[in-house]
């Protein structure tokens, strides 16, 4: 079988407020379920978006700690399910030991980032510190981070309704970007690719079309993010794990300017009243 579109035509009915109406032909993004399954054993399941798939695999397995090397990876198949899509993986001996031994389980909307995890430890689990890490980004950059970014959402485009999360590298602004109907799998697509492609996510900033979530700063910092650029509003545990992870946090950031939460010492100061 072979892989649905990310996004389909669908007619509607468009009602306007003086009572006429009219026919329409809207683009919207395509919902997957995404399973990932390592060495014949599904470990999530995910809806998402199909496109990256291969880049989703890697990222969401690099994220929740199931490799640490994209190498540890040493076969991958995205296949076609009457019901679904699956994200064949096969691990080394320690590495799929490990796993088994973990036995966790998520099944979750894509609005969860946390499905499934079995105790409280594991939500809250520990960060690399990655303070002294991390480049030193201009002001305007961040500023400009997010608007710049809308030059990598060809699906946002089409259908209004997904989110996107690029990395911005300083002095040459976005230079990667992945999209998804879940923030979450927007951020795992990015990392997967990154990891792929060799990119050192020390050497940028994440940069969110969505608030910062707890869940979200945990897959920054565990690919080695220092830097999280977000259009929208982190939550406060959100920011109390980005302060002592040592990672620069900035929302609110929509061309005019931004806030600026945590660890501003990797800011260049080049406006005014940016805290």
């Amino acid at each position: 079988m072979r892989l649905p579109d990310p996004v389909r035509a669908v007619r509607a009915t468009q009602m306007r407020a003086d009572g006429t109406q009219a026919p329409v032909t809207r683009t919207v993004p395509e919902e997957t379920p995404v399973a990932m399954v390592y060495g014949g054993t599904t470990q999530a399941v995910m809806m998402a978006t199909p496109a990256d798939l291969e880049d989703f695999a890697v990222g969401f397995s690099l994220t929740e700690g199931i490799v640490t090397d994209p190498a540890q990876i040493l076969r991958l198949e995205v296949l076609a399910h009457p019901k679904g899509l699956e994200a064949q993986m096969w691990l080394p001996d320690d590495r799929a030991e490990a796993l088994a031994a973990r036995r966790r389980f998520m099944a979750g909307p894509v609005g969860c980032g946390l499905c499934g995890i079995d105790s409280l430890e594991e939500a809250l689990r520990d960060l690399p510190d990655l303070t002294g890490r991390g480049p030193v980004i201009g002001a305007g950059q961040i500023a400009g981070a997010t608007e710049a970014l809308r030059d990598w959402q060809p699906l946002h485009d089409q259908s209004r309704a997904v989110h996107a999360a690029g990395f911005l590298v300083p002095g040459r602004g976005i230079v990667l970007a992945r999209e998804d109907v879940g923030r979450h799998n927007a951020l795992d697509k990015l990392i997967g690719a990154m990891a792929r492609q060799g990119v050192d996510a020390g050497t940028g900033a994440f940069v969110l079309t969505s608030r910062v979530s707890t869940e979200m700063v945990q897959k920054c910092a565990i690919a080695g993010g220092a830097v999280i650029v977000a259009v929208s509003a982190p939550t406060a545990h959100a920011l109390r794990l980005a302060q002592g992870a040592g990672i620069t946090l900035a929302a609110f950031a929509r061309g005019a300017g931004f806030d600026l939460f945590t660890h501003p010492e990797r800011l260049r100061a080049e406006v005014s009243d940016v805290a």
